[in-house]
């Protein structure tokens, strides 16, 4: 009974991040990825797992019910996230960015973001759940499934990045991706606010 529930709910998370319906998500990891090519995975992978801490704890706190959400306001900050990471890569490629910020400080954003996209996460799987008091196995394999995902995204990002890389200058490369990727969080908040 508790493989076929660690199952499911990996699967349901698996499928929650690689959905076009989660296309908020998708774009956020493809900002972060973008100034990154094959050779620089470790930190990618830094990044990643910082976000990962970020969302693993507001999920947890949120789905047991430990903190409320607002969903309204989470649904407004996830595209402010994808949109500062977007205009954080571009002004790092501009003389704007000639101060360069500290690979630490990336990842305490991440982290932070983190925090405010666990918080998405779990008003879908409340959803799943209904009523349930303690859902401890189903957090833990629908977080499990999310990062499966997510591994799967960023090393499909750092694979196109490096094939881009070969193909236009890197520079090139990130804003054009930063921009399309401010401008799908345009898209979302404009979304929100015409409602």
């Amino acid at each position: 009974m508790n493989d076929s529930v660690f199952s499911a709910y990996l699967q349901l998370g698996f499928h929650h991040i690689l959905n076009l319906q989660a296309y908020d998500h998708l774009a956020f990891l493809v900002a972060l990825a973008a100034p990154f090519v094959w050779r620089n995975w470790r930190n990618v992978v830094l990044l990643a797992t910082a976000f990962t801490i970020g969302h693993s704890v507001t999920l947890a706190l949120a789905v047991l019910q430990i903190i409320p959400v607002n969903e309204s306001l989470i649904e407004t900050l996830i595209p402010v996230t994808i949109l500062f990471t977007s205009l954080f890569n571009i002004f790092q490629q501009t003389r704007l960015g000639a101060k360069t910020v500290g690979f630490g400080t990336q990842n305490l954003l991440a982290a932070g973001f983190g925090l405010i996209h666990g918080l998405g996460f779990s008003n879908y799987l409340k959803m799943l759940l209904g009523k349930e008091s303690k859902p401890v196995l189903e957090l833990f394999a629908f977080n499990v499934g999310i990062e499966i995902g997510q591994v799967l995204i960023v090393l499909l990002a750092l694979l196109l990045n490096t094939f881009a890389a070969r193909l236009l200058p890197r520079k090139t490369w990130i804003m054009v991706v930063s921009s399309i990727t401010a401008l799908v969080s345009a898209y979302i908040l404009f979304g929100i606010f015409a409602d």
